[in-house]
């Protein structure tokens, strides 16, 4: 028996796509995560007015004490147009805490380079005054003060060589140099024509210590040359600049230990990076003449990233990375050391940025990304 045809309908368009409009509808979109609040720690850190926006500012402060991959920081300070924006220190320093400098030391000692300079007791394109160099026929005697200052003497001077122990800087620091490091790293022969290499070096920076030395106590025991730079230092530097902190470690010979060890607390190194963002002035008086902060600021002839004893914030031209020059103003420059000490100075932005601690080579690239983040966010006047 055949059976009636009955219609069949279809169901609409629309019908078949209720059941998904349904689900849709049920589901809010909440959107990117809530930021969390800012740590009540990290606020307090920074002051009511820092020049930038508060709440940022304290999260990227935060970040350097909290995160993982950068090592261990443990004081920052950030000024800016001469007032503390941000201050912080990790459990166990603190403001009277005295950091060591590391290279940093080396930025302290082209400042007292200068001044003998401005005094006319050196010259930058003489032969300094380093009795084994003047001897006839020593080549060495065709270095200049501008050289050393610029890291191309020309000396062999391997740093941060594998293995550690046959690097020249821990040489000269504590094993076969460490009674008398000017006299061994002066030693040393030439390995390429003064002036034609960059070759930064520790040792470079105590033949600077030796030279200052050798001009206030030409003759003078060894505790006569570390009476006389420590009074230079002092009266001429830590007394103007009100770093009441600042201390120099000397050798046996009574040399300075220029390249590595001066040690101050966090907010004297800031004093120092003030003192350099106001070319050589503190509260208008010229402690040395700006032209000579100018000279440290500028281009080494072999190293378009490095001055004379400071970092400069531009390309190396090769593999080297100090700074941040794809990101911060090419006139920001730095005083840097060994295990992540920074005093960062950026004129145009009125910032100076201190950060000391503890990061190894393997996270020193995530470190500088740190520091860029807070300066990033102070605009150029």
């Amino acid at each position: 028996m055949t059976r009636p045809f009955t219609l069949c309908r279809l169901p609409s368009p629309a019908a078949a796509l209720l059941p998904a409009l349904l689900v849709l509808a049920s589901c809010k979109d909440e959107g990117p995560p809530p930021v969390p609040p800012v740590p009540a720690e990290a606020l307090a850190a920074v002051s009511a007015d820092p020049g930038t926006d508060r709440e940022q500012l304290a999260r990227a402060v935060d970040a350097l004490f909290t995160r993982e991959d950068i090592g261990e920081t443990r004081a920052l300070i950030v000024m800016h147009a001469g007032e503390v924006a941000a201050s912080r220190y990790e459990d166990g320093y603190g403001p009277k805490t005295k950091f060591l400098g590391w290279s940093m030391s080396k930025t302290v000692t082209g400042v007292l380079i200068g001044m003998m300079v401005a005094d006319g007791r050196l010259r930058l394109d003489d032969s300094p005054p380093i009795p084994r160099w003047q001897r006839a026929g020593d080549p060495r005697g065709e270095i200049t003060l501008r050289q050393l200052l610029q890291m191309r003497s020309g000396l062999r001077h391997e740093e941060k060589a594998e293995p550690v122990y046959t690097s020249d800087e821990v040489r000269m620091l504590f094993l076969d140099g460490r009674d008398d490091m000017a006299g061994w790293a002066e030693a040393q022969p030439l390995e390429h024509e003064p002036g034609r290499e960059f070759d930064y070096s520790t040792a470079t920076a105590v033949i600077l210590s030796d030279i200052a030395t050798r001009v206030l106590a030409p003759k003078g025991s060894a505790e006569e040359r570390r009476a006389a730079m420590d009074d230079f230092l002092r009266a001429r530097l830590a007394v103007p600049l009100g770093m009441k902190s600042l201390t120099a470690e000397y050798d046996r010979a009574g040399t300075m230990i220029g390249g590595s060890m001066i040690w101050a607390t966090a907010p004297d190194w800031a004093r120092f990076g003030e003192f350099l963002r106001h070319g050589g002035a503190v509260k208008g008086a010229q402690i040395v003449p700006r032209g000579w902060v100018d000279f440290m600021k500028s281009e080494s002839p072999r190293a378009p990233d490095y001055g004379a004893t400071l970092w400069l914030n531009r390309d190396s031209g090769g593999d080297r990375h100090m700074l941040f020059p794809e990101q911060g103003p090419v006139s920001l420059f730095s005083a840097i050391g060994h295990l992540g000490q920074y005093v960062i100075v950026s004129p145009d932005q009125q910032l100076t940025v201190v950060r000391l601690g503890k990061t190894d080579q393997a996270d020193r690239a995530a470190l500088v990304d740190a520091l860029a983040d807070i300066t990033a966010l102070y605009s150029e006047r």
